[in-house]
Parts: structure tokens; C-alpha cells; sequence
């Protein structure tokens, strides 16, 4: 019996890429493709596909809350999510919302073809990548003061210095001192680590 399979995802590259890796697959049936959340519902409401790879980020909704909304209205849809992303709060958030698997998009067509038989058999899948990231130790969030936070957003948003202490009416150097003060508390040596991990944990 033949797997159906179902792709959404915003980029032709990606779609063609993985019809090309499927399309010989004796076991493997391509049902077609969405670009967006709204064509993926439509079509998935007229006929179910066994397994659905679905993108993390989609123009029109995030991929978490499509997988989530698809797992409810058809439970029997295994999921598998499909992201250039590998960050521990990502992967976590699309399996807790129904997903059956994770894998990337650099994905070999055999790690592919694996995954699609895995969730199909009724069990979990997550790429060599995504697993090793599950199992490493969450970093722990560091304590930030209110005002720490306040020039944090204000970093994240790219504001100079100069224009964070005019908003928020403070010194240049006391802004320098909070902004070293962060540094030290994220452990990291400039401002991109800094936005990365305050990002990652939803500081800012």
C-alpha cells in the first residue's frame, strides 16, 4: 500500500527538490503541494494525505499552529515538520503541537524516504540534527533587570547607544554599562549573540 504525501511550504526549490526525491519511490504517492496554511486546509479537507511535511514558517501562519489546527480536525495525519531551523525551543514547540517528526531540509533522500516510513508506521522521527539538539542541556536564562530588558528590545530593535539612552533618558555610559552587564550575564562577545539567545528564550 502506497504512502500519500502532501508538502506545504513557500518555496518552489523546495517542493520541486523534494517531488524529484520522491517521485521513484515505488512506496510513495505525490499528492501535490501548498504554498500557504489557507490552500493547505483546503486541500486537506477535500482528501487526507498519510503524511504531511509541513514547513515551520509559512506566509500566512506559523507551522506550529497549522500542525496543531491539522491534528485536531484529523488526527490520523502524521506530520512531519520541515525546517532549516534547528533550535531546541523550535523542534520542541512543533512536536508538542502534534508533529510525529522533525527533520531539515538538508536531508538525504534515504533520511527522507526513513522519516516518511517512520511516522507512517505509528512512531517518532527526528533527523540526527534535531536529536542531538533535544539532548543538549537547555542554556539556563540569566535574571535581567527591568531595565536591562528595557535596553535589551531597544539593541534588538538596532538603536545606536546614543539613541537608546536618549529614549529611554539615561547617559551614553550608563547604557554601555548595561549593555556590558549583558554581555557578561548571556556569556557571549557582541551584540548578534546577544539578540540570538534573548530571541531564543523570548526576552525580547
Amino acid at each position: 500500500m502506497k504512502i500519500n504525501v502532501f508538502i506545504v511550504d513557500d518555496h518552489h526549490m523546495v517542493i520541486e527538490g523534494i517531488r524529484s526525491l520522491l517521485q521513484n519511490e515505488r512506496d510513495i504517492e505525490w499528492m501535490g503541494h501548498a504554498m500557504n496554511a489557507a490552500s493547505c486546509l483546503a486541500f486537506v479537507k477535500q482528501q487526507q494525505p498519510d503524511v504531511l511535511l509541513m514547513d515551520i514558517n509559512l506566509p500566512d501562519k506559523s507551522g506550529t499552529d497549522l500542525c496543531k489546527e491539522i491534528k485536531q480536525l484529523y488526527p490520523a495525519v502524521y506530520i512531519l515538520g520541515l525546517s532549516t531551523f534547528n533550535q531546541q525551543p523550535i523542534i520542541r514547540n512543533m512536536m508538542d503541537n502534534g508533529a510525529s517528526g522533525y527533520i531539515l531540509k538538508n536531508a538525504t533522500r534515504e533520511e527522507l524516504i526513513l522519516a516518511i516510513q517512520t511516522v507512517m508506521s505509528g512512531k517518532e522521527f527526528l533527523s540526527f540534527e534535531a536529536a542531538t539538539v533535544l539532548r543538549e542541556q537547555p542554556k539556563e536564562v540569566p535574571l535581567i533587570s527591568r531595565r536591562e530588558k528595557e535596553v535589551l528590545s531597544l539593541i534588538a530593535e538596532g538603536l545606536t547607544n546614543a539613541e537608546i539612552a536618549e529614549k529611554l533618558f539615561i547617559s551614553v555610559p550608563t547604557v554601555n554599562t548595561h549593555r556590558k552587564s549583558l554581555l557578561a550575564k548571556f556569556n557571549v562577545n557582541n551584540t548578534a549573540g546577544l539578540i540570538k539567545w534573548a530571541v531564543k528564550y523570548n526576552i525580547v
